[in-house]
């Protein structure tokens, strides 16, 4: 199976309805593990992400993006001198030569002068493996993926297991930018998030409920598919080390938000209780999801769902959702759109404007001006609403 899994890694094919986060190419020199093959036959991986939980981490990591930047730099003015070098190489053949003989070997065969490699050849070539193709880990060498761990505590890290590239109805699988903004918001507002009680839809591989179970009480983690959330589950229990003594439970459930009910069937793998569903509804205060609206019907099926649990809640409630905005050429409009982020807005104001004698939905955008406490590259396309659920009766 493993021999399996290196042949397929070592010939890639994206089809057409690939998706691939870009969540692990922005993290140079860090190693993959792969661990095994799912289900459904994608390889597995297990990533560490480190949480820079003071100024001081935070100021390293600056550093080292900075001093990253200046390296490639270096590369950029050495490769533009090297060129410059095989251009006078280059002139210095073209005078050499008499006629095309030359060009010939003794035996009539083309002989090829090739370009020396220099030491910015060999700079760039690891930089660019560093920033785009992780290192695979297979049996055997986990020993030396252990001692890179050890140079963090265990309140510092926080291990997921994920696929890196799957269709679009696996995407929950992946890692995705907008969990880890989502993620930064709740350590930056930790003391908001203390002790509550907190619903995530299409909570995918479950990074940001596991750094939301650091300070709620309980957390409610949701989507569907029995190998996604076998795969949620397993990261939950992966990183019990973060939770406090007593505090910051982790559900893992299904929640189908094409049905109009909760799965109650004792014999269905993550399903309700009664006694969930009620307390879901007398103590839900914090409702979130991260980067969900990438379909139009899964969008629409998103704000429904929304819309009747928070009518169903005994208190008011907050939700926070967090997306990215991407662009794509259609050739209906010949044009860059950005189709489903204009649903999602649209959807959004239907829901503020909603003549409703029971609810009142107030929309407000989250300035990104906290700070970062997690590796991932905050582009501008990232926006953080956040929607107040209030009961008028």
């Amino acid at each position: 199976m493993v021999d399996a899994a290196e042949k397929e890694m070592d010939n890639p094919t994206f089809k057409s309805d690939t998706v691939l986060s870009d969540v692990h190419l922005h993290c140079p020199n860090k190693r993959r593990l792969m661990v095994r093959l799912n289900a459904v036959g994608q390889p597995v991986f297990l990533s560490c992400f480190k949480i820079l939980w003071n100024t001081e981490d935070l100021a390293s990591e600056k550093s080292v993006r900075e001093a990253t930047t200046e390296r490639d730099h270096q590369y950029r003015s050495g490769d533009e001198l090297c060129d410059k070098d095989w251009n006078n190489f280059n002139k210095e053949r073209e005078l050499s030569i008499e006629g095309v003989e030359a060009l010939l070997d003794s035996d009539g065969d083309l002989e090829v002068v090739r370009r020396p490699r220099s030491a910015s050849d060999l700079e760039a070539e690891a930089l660019l493996r560093d920033a785009v193709y992780p290192v695979i880990l297979m049996k055997g060498q986990e020993d030396a993926f252990e001692d890179e761990e050890q140079e963090y505590t265990c309140s510092d890290v926080v291990k997921i297991e994920h696929t890196m590239a799957t269709p679009l109805e696996d995407v929950g699988k992946q890692v995705w930018r907008a969990a880890f903004l989502l993620a930064d918001y709740v350590i930056f507002k930790r003391d908001t998030f203390r002790c509550c009680s907190v619903l995530e839809l299409g909570g995918g591989t479950g990074i940001t409920s596991i750094i939301m179970g650091t300070v709620a009480k309980r957390v409610y983690c949701t989507d569907v598919g029995e190998d996604l959330l076998a795969m949620c589950e397993h990261n939950v229990a992966l990183n019990k080390h973060l939770m406090e003594p007593g505090r910051g439970e982790v559900k893992v459930k299904e929640l189908d938000w094409l049905k109009d009910e909760f799965c109650t069937d004792p014999e269905a793998p993550y399903s309700w209780s009664e006694e969930e569903i009620a307390d879901l509804h007398d103590h839900c205060t914090v409702i979130m999801a991260a980067d969900v609206f990438y379909d139009d019907d899964l969008t629409d099926a998103l704000f429904r769902t929304l819309y009747k649990i928070t009518h169903n809640l005994r208190n008011c409630c907050t939700v926070y959702l967090a997306l990215e905005k991407r662009l794509n050429f259609t050739l209906r409009h010949l044009d860059v759109t950005c189709e489903a982020y204009t649903h999602f807005r649209n959807t959004l104001n239907d829901l503020e404007n909603l003549q409703d004698r029971k609810m009142k939905y107030t929309v407000e955008p989250i300035k990104l001006d906290f700070c970062q406490f997690l590796i991932y590259e905050r582009i501008e396309q990232l926006e953080l609403w956040r929607i107040i659920a209030e009961q008028l009766t």
